[in-house]
């Protein structure tokens, strides 16, 4: 038999709250079963648990204009403290990270090499974590931790690099376009120009002086 402790709570209690506009960006609420927070009895009994009982014991009793401010801080403050147990989740397992890191371009290499990008167009986050076995949200927080950049623009920097090694061996910009998956050659070219500050075409004449 199962027993802890769940937390549930009315959306309507966060109305007017700061928490209500930030509670969007605790992105943990969209990991997966096998992506739980992992915490030490301490933690656990410490500090979540203690929140816990206070947050019960604050709901018995007589209910005032203040209760419902008093039980969003409590609600805000576990999230806080659950936000730093899976910072430092990631931290701790970096050298599972850095497998994942390897998996992930990996992955990118093997879309290329099959020809998904004929069918599926340009490679996702969606994707990536789908064929990682992750949520997107865990992958894109793992990624973020362990390289400091997202896992959108890692994608982003990849079929950059792709496109600038094509271009150099004499593709043209249309080519190039159409052999990454894009909808469009100027979807590259803005996307080039962005990443790049030049477009592929600037980008062939500098390079071939």
């Amino acid at each position: 038999m199962l027993t802890g402790w769940a937390l549930l709570f009315h959306p309507d209690i966060l109305q007017g709250s700061t928490l209500e506009k930030t509670i969007k960006n605790y992105t943990f609420f969209d990991y997966r079963i096998n992506e739980a927070l992992h915490m030490s009895e301490e933690e656990e009994h410490d500090i979540l648990v203690s929140l816990m009982h206070q947050m019960r014991d604050e709901l018995s009793k007589r209910h005032d204009e203040q209760q419902n401010a008093i039980i969003v801080g409590y609600i805000e403050l576990m999230l806080n403290f659950c936000q730093r147990f899976y910072n430092r989740q990631f931290l701790t397992r970096k050298l599972e990270n850095s497998d994942i890191l390897i998996r992930f371009n990996s992955l990118l290499q093997d879309y290329y090499e099959k020809g998904i990008q004929f069918t599926l167009g340009l490679p996702t986050v969606q994707y990536c974590a789908n064929e990682l076995f992750m949520s997107s949200n865990y992958f894109g927080d793992l990624i973020k931790k362990t390289t400091g950049d997202t896992a959108g623009n890692h994608i982003r920097q990849y079929i950059i690099q792709r496109a600038k090694n094509e271009l150099i061996s004499g593709a043209t910009a249309s080519q190039v376009a159409y052999n990454l998956g894009f909808d469009y050659p100027q979807h590259l070219s803005r996307l080039f120009k962005k990443c790049c500050g030049c477009s592929p075409t600037e980008y062939v004449k500098q390079n071939r002086k």
